[in-house]
């Protein structure tokens, strides 16, 4: 294994498909996507049908809770044993640059592995790789399940970094054309397009990240003092993927010893500046209402909350994501009304979804409702808050300029505070390696 331990850092041994296997059903998407849409997931059961895919060796979390989780999860451990021995999964050491189409948008991507004793996502971390939301430890255990006793890994972890002059992935773009293909193809159900290409040489890439992460070019991009800790990869995608993997090294280590392969998780880095790269609000569903949301809100809030109706989708969606210097705005949608816009005053927190988020989590936990489900745009939030006994939760983003400054200095955001891109731009299961 080729490591940069300075950059925490592993050049992976990564597998794909062997050709001859249609990539069209082999990727899938994220597990964490359409989890309150069966619908999609059912479709996505006819696109695969018999053929090898991804969508056997993952676990749509939408399944979680449902009855023969244990036996699904055994399942899928046996059907990667099953790829691996029938050689469906070739090696090949070496990062891999990716495109990625969706929306008339290119995304650039390079796939490499992080080394986990370089990250922490407890609060307050001061780690080279670091947590940009709340790490929820009740959501681990049914992924440690899935995880621990797997021979592979898959990500659909996507992690940023802060490389305004595009020192790091771009140059790879520019020279794309003289690189060996090794994936081209329509990604299923109107999600774009995927391209890899082989790097032959990171020395470059290398180069690059330890520019980045010099003390003296850290604190002079974020005007602080030259001793704060370098913070070089922020998550972005998959914060409770890679913390379940974090949690099974800690465990295992001390058994397997420091050289092992779950010592690192591959994932996929993309600079916050790519101008492809969007981020969205993530909003809330509550199902199963056992209580006024309204009233809740109110006595909650006192006078610091304010309540007005509105005509439409549209004219809450405006309120919401209109500037407002003073005030903080959620939309809600159904809850035994229409469409309206709540406002605090003197918030907490310095985003509305940390205010909305610090109501929920003890309304919930009172019985307030059965549910949660957090889900990606406007359309899906009004179509499921409307439903009768819900309630949707419609929040505004956040700039992506400034993650990395208010990660520095705050710490890690509130849980679900941001999406690069909707559902279908998520990333797609295609890669694997090793871990066992």
């Amino acid at each position: 294994m080729k490591v940069y331990p300075e950059l925490g850092v592993l050049i992976p041994e990564i597998y794909l498909p062997k050709p001859g296997i249609d990539l069209h059903k082999w990727a899938t998407i994220a597990v964490d996507q359409f989890t309150s849409e069966p619908e999609y997931w059912q479709q996505v059961e006819q696109v695969v049908g018999d053929a090898p895919s991804t969508f056997r060796i993952t676990l749509p979390e939408i399944y979680l809770e449902q009855p023969g989780v244990e036996e699904r999860i055994a399942t899928i451990q046996k059907t990667m044993h099953a790829y691996l021995e029938a050689g469906l999964l070739q090696p090949r050491e070496g990062l891999i640059y990716v495109e990625r189409t969706v929306g008339g948008k290119t995304r650039k991507g390079l796939m490499l592995a992080l080394d986990l004793e370089c990250y922490d996502y407890n609060k307050g971390a001061a780690s080279l790789i670091r947590a940009t939301e709340g790490t929820i430890l009740e959501r681990l255990p049914p992924r440690i399940k899935i995880r621990e006793g797997a021979p592979l890994e898959l990500p659909h972890i996507l992690v940023l970094i802060d490389d305004p002059e595009r020192t790091v992935i771009e140059p790879i773009a520019a020279v794309k054309d003289s690189l060996e293909k090794l994936y081209d193809f329509d990604l299923m159900l109107g999600s774009g397009h995927l391209t890899g290409y082989a790097v032959p040489d990171e020395s470059g890439v290398i180069a690059a990240l330890n520019n980045l992460a010099r003390s003296e070019v850290f604190a002079a991009k974020y005007g602080l003092p030259p001793e704060t800790p370098v913070l070089l990869f922020a998550m972005g995608d998959g914060n409770h993927s890679l913390a379940t993997a974090k949690a099974i090294w800690e465990k295992n280590k001390t058994v397997v010893g420091m050289h092992h392969p779950s010592r690192y998780a591959l994932v996929e880095i993309e600079n916050v500046h790519d101008e492809a790269l969007e981020f969205e609000p993530i909003h809330r569903v509550l199902f199963g209402l056992k209580t006024d949301i309204y009233a809740a809100l109110q006595a909650a809030f006192g006078a610091d909350f304010s309540y007005h109706s509105v005509e439409n989708a549209e004219a809450m969606i405006q309120a919401v994501n209109a500037e407002a210097s003073h005030v903080q705005r959620i939309g809600l949608v159904g809850g035994g009304r229409a469409f309206g816009v709540a406002e605090f005053r003197n918030p907490s927190t310095n985003l509305a979804v940390g205010t909305i988020q610090a109501f929920l989590d003890p309304f919930l936990k009172s019985g307030g409702a059965e549910k949660i489900d957090y889900v990606h745009g406007a359309e899906v939030t009004v179509r499921l808050g409307s439903q009768p006994g819900n309630v949707g939760i419609y929040v505004p983003g956040m700039s992506k300029s400034d993650l990395f400054k208010t990660v520095i200095l705050d710490g890690a955001l509130p849980r679900k505070t941001f999406s690069m891109g909707h559902a279908r731009e998520k990333r797609f299961y295609l890669e694997a390696r090793k871990i066992a």
